[in-house]
């Protein structure tokens, strides 16, 4: 089973490159989408047949948002995380199938002057509760934009960011937090180096020269571990500051 998450910066403008091509050419068995930027009414675009779409919007227009898109129908499909004050953005989207969660997120931004970094801590807090509750029932994975390098071979420049929205001591903190907890970093698991990453700053020529950062993920719970057989990285893949990110499970 191919699993895929990607952050199309906005679904219509990814529709207008190379979305539709990319989706023929990966072929997963499930597509988890982040800052989709639109919900299903939004989009006049008919989806290969073999795919059913789910969506969780947010309550503002053109912002945020999340989509999943799967050969194999889940058992059941939540939205949010079940605490208000989160759950207007269209962050979460949880497919519940015959053996495990899936968990689609797109983890909130700290912005660049922190504004929102002690919302953001909140957050890490609740989303890690809200996946040990899923745990407790099947085993979980996880996946997509957590706006955070974890460790320093997780971005190019870590000296120069260390104070930076993603990379602060508290985000870093958050994601030690899910691997303590037991989720595994899938990645990880395959390759120990740097030089990997998920996102680039749209300035020119930063891509090219590969100043990127890895904020883009695949976790699992440790149960699930001996069934997972490859985790990749699509850096070849444009349509977005963020590339595709994948994992292969028995």
């Amino acid at each position: 089973m191919k699993l895929v998450s990607w952050n199309v910066n906005g679904l219509r403008a990814v529709l207008r490159k190379n979305f539709l091509e990319y989706l023929a050419a990966e072929s997963p068995d499930v597509l988890c989408l982040q800052e989709t930027r639109a919900g299903l009414e939004d989009v006049d675009q008919l989806w290969p047949v073999t795919y059913t779409t789910y969506w969780n919007t947010a309550q503002k227009k053109g912002y945020s948002g999340t989509a999943i898109f799967t050969r194999t129908r889940p058992l059941q499909i939540s939205r949010g995380l079940g605490v208000a004050k989160h759950d207007q953005e269209g962050r979460v989207l949880t497919a519940e199938f015959a053996d495990f969660f899936l968990v689609n997120v797109y983890v909130p931004n700290s912005q660049r002057a922190l504004t929102r970094l002690a919302y953001r801590r909140q957050w890490d807090r609740d989303f890690l509760r809200y996946l040990k509750k899923l745990d407790r029932r099947k085993p979980v994975i996880f996946c997509g934009d957590l706006n955070v390098a974890h460790t320093e071979i997780d971005l190019a420049n870590p000296k120069a960011n260390v104070k930076n929205h993603g990379y602060t001591p508290e985000e870093r903190a958050g994601f030690s937090a899910l691997v303590r907890a037991g989720f595994v970093d899938t990645f990880r698991e395959f390759e120990k180096h740097g030089g990997h990453y998920t996102w680039w700053s749209p300035m020119a020529g930063v891509r090219a020269r590969n100043v990127g950062w890895r904020i883009d993920y695949f976790l699992i719970s440790a149960a699930l571990r001996p069934r997972l057989k490859h985790a990749f990285i699509r850096s070849d893949v444009t349509g977005s500051d963020h590339c595709p990110v994948g994992i292969t499970i028995d």
